[in-house]
């Protein structure tokens, strides 16, 4: 991508990761950790860790979870097992930009009355798996 371009998508994208660093500070305040790798925040520990294991609807909860360029994670070796999954949805975030939770929410939720998993059936999430692309 042009270098020009590269800024541009920081500031479309920002409204979800402003929401992503505000649970980076709340990692650091209750020791967690953080770093950027490829051009993206990746946070793990304290209240990230409790979030996403006691938070989400199904058993254990997610090893991860992207909100624009931030990636928080359970631990480092969950970050570094998921890692090229999460960074297919940081370019979802690019390229839907603020409407993409929406639109990740609304592929769920057609999933579901479809009949299927919203999760694994999630379009967005077969297009991070390598399956399909979304929309097709």
């Amino acid at each position: 991508m042009a270098g020009w371009r590269r800024p541009l998508l920081y500031v479309w994208v920002f409204p979800n990761t402003f929401f992503g660093l505000c649970f980076v500070l709340l990692a650091f305040l209750t020791g967690g950790r953080a770093r950027i790798v490829d051009g993206v925040v990746e946070a793990h520990g304290g209240f990230v860790t409790w979030l996403l294991a006691r938070s989400y609807p199904f058993v254990g909860g997610p090893a991860a979870v992207t909100l624009g360029h931030v990636i928080l994670g359970r631990n480092l070796e969950c970050l570094d097992a998921v890692r090229t999954h999460e960074q297919v949805h940081v370019r979802q975030f690019e390229h839907w930009g603020p409407a993409f939770p929406f639109l990740y929410l609304g592929a769920s939720l057609a999933a579901l009355a479809r009949g299927r998993q919203p999760y694994l059936d999630n379009c967005f999430e077969r297009q991070a798996r390598g399956e399909t692309e979304p929309g097709s």
